[in-house]
């Protein structure tokens, strides 16, 4: 938040850190931050963080995260790490290697914006992906365009036969949730769900949830979990 300017999105900051070096320490800032807001959650609730190219390139990735997890304490089993395909386009042999590192140590490695790159279905044979997240612009269409419903399903059947959890970004609206459960998907997030605020109202949203939640509902229910995002 700047007096001058407001609310800065990360579609605006992110692009500038990244041309300018500074995405290293930012990201290693950011999952350090939402490492030890998690801590305060209770422990089925798991934390997503994106990386970006600039950390993915670099010979301690592997190392940086390791070492955040141990100061933070928080459980590896916990934290899911999204990449977009253009870390596969960069390096596609160097960004394996080190993504099957952190999956070692326990962390879920999700591939994030499917569908929006050159070569999507290739990459999904280069590495053993936890997640694919299908992308806003695909869900935004669900239930005006029939192309977009028939991408969807054949994203989340494909997903599914490969043994991956399928996450559809964006969602806004009550019928796309619908259309999305009843085509298979695991996990949706956007606006429908909550917007963007300080971590204290999430956690304070998450546990009055978790109250009104009958014996048996919640960890051991037939959906997931509520999922914490950090950009």
């Amino acid at each position: 938040m700047f007096p001058e300017l407001g609310w800065i999105g990360p579609n605006k900051f992110i692009p500038i850190a990244e041309t300018s070096s500074q995405i290293v320490e930012l990201g290693r800032c950011i999952l350090t931050t939402a490492c030890v807001d998690a801590m305060a959650f209770p422990d089925n609730i798991r934390v997503s963080v994106n990386l970006s190219v600039g950390q993915m390139l670099r010979d301690d990735v592997i190392a940086m995260v390791t070492d955040i997890l141990a100061s933070t304490g928080f459980p590896a089993h916990r934290l899911t790490l999204e990449v977009t395909e253009s870390v596969m386009m960069s390096e596609p042999d160097l960004a394996a290697r080190i993504l099957k590192g952190l999956q070692d140590l326990g962390i879920s490695i999700a591939l994030d914006d499917f569908g929006t790159g050159y070569s999507a279905l290739s990459y999904l044979s280069q590495f053993d992906w936890d997640e694919l997240k299908i992308d806003k612009t695909f869900v935004d269409n669900l239930g005006d365009d029939p192309r977009s419903l028939c991408i969807v399903e054949s994203v989340i059947d494909l997903a599914t036969e490969l043994g991956m959890k399928v996450v559809a970004e964006g969602v806004e609206t009550a019928d796309q949730h619908e259309i999305l459960r009843r085509s298979g998907c695991h996990i949706a997030q956007g606006y429908l769900f909550g917007r963007p605020q300080p971590v204290d109202q999430i956690l304070l949203a998450v546990l009055k949830s978790i109250a009104k939640l009958e014996p048996g509902e919640g960890a051991t229910g037939d959906g997931p979990p509520p999922r914490l995002r950090w950009l």
